[in-house]
Formats: structure tokens, C-alpha cells, sequence
């Protein structure tokens, strides 16, 4: 194997370890209450005494987004909403199921 070859195999072989991560991180997060996975992303939704969301979180990128969902029976898309205009105790909770997933839970404030 020539020094072109091993070079070239080295990043595959990055990509492939971080692919496995990802799905392991993935099946633990599946674990977790409410979360169910989609492809390589995990998705839970809250619904509070007023508001609905959906909290997505994309293992290739390692970060959450969060989704305002419409009034169930309304019409209306989802649509993704600021960190800061989330409950902190639905933060939470998504911070405490990434970490019981082995996701390190400073990711939720990622911006992306």
C-alpha cells in the first residue's frame, strides 16, 4: 500500500467511526422517553399547557433544533423558534436525555 492509499483510507475510516458513534448515540436516544428515530436524526415532541414543540436532534451535525408545532386541530407549519423562547424546564429535560444517552448535553445550545 503506497503512502496515498493510507491517507486515503485514514478519513474514511474517521467517518466511519464517527457514522458508528452516531447510531449508537442514536439507539440511546431512543431509549430516552418520547424520542423516536428518523433516519440519522432523533425527535421527541412536548406539549405544555399552551405550547407544542418538536425537539429534533441531527447526529451528523451534533446539534437540536426546536420546532413551535401549531394548536393541535389548527392549521399552521411548524416552524423552528429561538433557544431563548423555549420553556428552560423542557430545556432541561432535553439537556438530562442527551446526557442519559451519552450526547454530551452542552450541545443543546449550539447554534447552528
Amino acid at each position: 500500500m503506497t503512502g496515498a492509499d493510507s491517507s486515503d483510507s485514514e478519513p474514511e475510516s474517521r467517518r466511519k467511526a464517527q457514522a458508528d458513534d452516531d447510531g449508537s448515540a442514536l439507539e440511546e436516544l431512543a431509549k430516552q422517553e418520547g424520542w423516536h428515530v428518523e433516519g440519522s436524526a432523533a425527535r421527541v415532541h412536548y406539549r405544555g399547557a399552551t405550547d407544542r414543540y418538536s425537539i429534533e436532534f441531527y447526529a451528523p451535525s451534533r446539534c437540536t433544533l426546536y420546532w413551535k408545532v401549531p394548536p393541535e386541530g389548527g392549521d399552521g407549519t411548524a416552524v423552528p423558534v429561538g433557544r431563548s423562547t423555549v420553556p428552560e424546564p423542557l430545556r432541561e429535560r432535553v439537556r438530562e436525555d442527551l446526557a442519559g444517552a451519552g450526547i454530551d448535553p452542552a450541545i443543546e445550545e449550539r447554534s447552528l
